[in-house]
């Protein structure tokens, strides 16, 4: 991936060569990934990368591809109805924008809210705005939350039925809606330690608790004396049979590129590049406030900007190895993500084993994974991307959803007919989450097939007199002409 320098170094031949004025947002810094490199590894490639850039006076979105090594722009042309995911800086301007505006605040001042400070904003995807909407006009849509104080978790206490949206381009609020005043839900959800009192409930009575957080387990240590067996060069790792380089993208965030196995010391082929390059996040609720969450968290959002900076013995256990990883703000300077990549390995159990009775021999054989992960944190989610590499030569892809449910508000005494009550007043819309997986396949060539097996009983007969057997049915699904004959 790109190095701060390289960041920089891309805004500065921008600057340079395009004069950009102060209206100009830096939207999306990243490498420009060489199609070279997937017919030849080893292909000598200029260092290219790719920017996404708004220019929010005259409302357009336009893409270049800047040459580090030849110094210059290669191309730059606009994308007539395009909108490029959101930025750091569009969060906070518009954060700012929502508070200050009269009408809000009038809507907050209705349901007892006066001292703003309390009042946390999420920013989400303005969601489905109408037919008579402009494509071209840049627009966002808060979610409203308050807290009781500053620690507090705001998603226990939402805002229902209080709409908002915002220009992004002219940074105004253009429309307040309330749908009418429902209770805020007073019923605390605390999860700092400090915050929480009294019994938390299922927990067993044998469990002692200080502040709601267990202490009745004693300490887990994983060591490796000799150090892990893995290597790192750059952002290029081995480990066991394995080899691979690790990338990253402010859009996709973790990304894997030219994945191989080494068979009788030759390198063969497996994943020319794995991604997950959309995670599309639906709900289910009529309710105003619910109807319009419709997120597509990597292509609205991008991934990228939201990794954690991890922390051994919290995030991580063991003897870990960490990556560091560049985006740009929207002034084009550079911004270092810490942390951002963790690389250990694991102790799955057995992989395989045999006893022999005759014998009183046994045989084991331990299996053990190499994780590459990475955490990110969407509003109320935290999503846990994992990519597990084994000994028996297999990978496997992992997805990890915690944090906490995003809340609506309802009127006590009903009953949300689509969502979950969680207490008086409060309760979790409906909804989905879609991961979609990018995998560029490459075992041993480009040409790769799929095959779908099934087992398929056999009719009873002369073959099958028993009426017990059944036979392996190979199905080609994907392949062309060539793969399907040597296949």
């Amino acid at each position: 991936p790109l190095t701060a320098d390289e960041v920089a170094a891309t805004s500065a031949i921008l600057f340079r060569d395009h004069g950009l004025h102060k209206s100009v947002r830096f939207m999306n810094v990243e490498l420009r990934e060489p199609v070279e490199l997937r017919r030849d590894p080893a292909a000598v490639v200029d260092r290219e990368t790719f920017v996404v850039l708004r220019d929010r006076t005259a409302g357009t979105t336009i893409e270049a591809v800047v040459s580090l090594t030849r110094d210059k722009v290669l191309s730059w042309r606009e994308i007539p109805g395009a909108q490029p995911g959101f930025s750091r800086d569009e969060f906070t301007e518009c954060d700012a924008v929502v508070r200050a505006d009269p009408e809000f605040q009038a809507a907050m001042a209705r349901r007892g809210v006066t001292d703003l400070s309390l009042v946390s904003i999420d920013l989400w995807a303005p969601g489905n705005t109408g037919p008579a909407e402009d494509p071209k006009r840049r627009l966002m849509r808060p979610q409203i939350y308050v807290r009781t104080g500053k620690s507090d978790n705001r998603y226990a206490h939402p805002v229902e039925g209080l709409m908002v949206l915002v220009d992004l381009d002219r940074m105004t609020v253009i429309e307040v809606v309330d749908h009418g005043l429902l209770p805020v839900p007073a019923t605390r959800g605390n999860y700092i330690p400090e915050l929480i009192t009294g019994v938390i409930p299922g927990y067993p009575d044998n469990a002692p608790m200080i502040d709601g957080v267990r202490t009745d387990l004693k300490p887990l240590e994983i060591t490796q004396p000799d150090g892990p067996s893995f290597t790192l060069d750059g952002y290029g790792l081995a480990w066991q049979k394995w080899r691979l380089r690790v990338g990253y993208s402010p859009r996709e965030g973790l990304i894997l590129h030219q994945v191989g196995y080494v068979d009788h010391g030759r390198l063969r082929p497996v994943l020319h590049r794995a991604s997950v390059s959309e995670l599309y996040v639906p709900y289910g609720d009529p309710n105003p406030s619910q109807r319009v969450k419709n997120a597509f968290d990597i292509g609205e959002g991008g991934i990228g900007p939201w990794l954690n900076s991890l922390e051994l013995q919290c995030d991580c256990l063991g003897e870990i190895r960490y990556l560091d990883v560049a985006l740009s703000d929207e002034d084009g300077d550079p911004i270092t993500l810490r942390n951002a990549i963790c690389i250990h390995e694991e102790d799955y159990g057995i992989a395989w084993k045999h006893t022999d009775g005759n014998l009183g021999h046994a045989e084991t054989r331990r299996q053990r994974r190499l994780v590459v992960s990475c955490w990110a944190t969407a509003n109320n989610y935290e999503y846990g991307f994992f990519w597990y590499f084994y000994v028996d030569g297999s990978i496997e892809f992992e997805t990890k959803l915690t944090g906490i449910v995003s809340t609506g508000a309802y009127e006590v005494g009903t009953t949300p007919e689509c969502g979950t009550v969680l207490a008086p007043g409060l309760y979790a819309p409906n909804h989905q989450h879609f991961f979609n997986v990018r995998l560029d396949m490459c075992v041993d060539g480009q040409e790769n097939s799929v095959y779908e097996v099934d087992s398929v009983a056999m009719p009873p007969g002369e073959h099958n007199p028993g009426a017990n057997a059944w036979m392996v049915q190979r199905t080609l699904q994907i392949g062309r002409a060539s793969c399907r004959e040597r296949v």
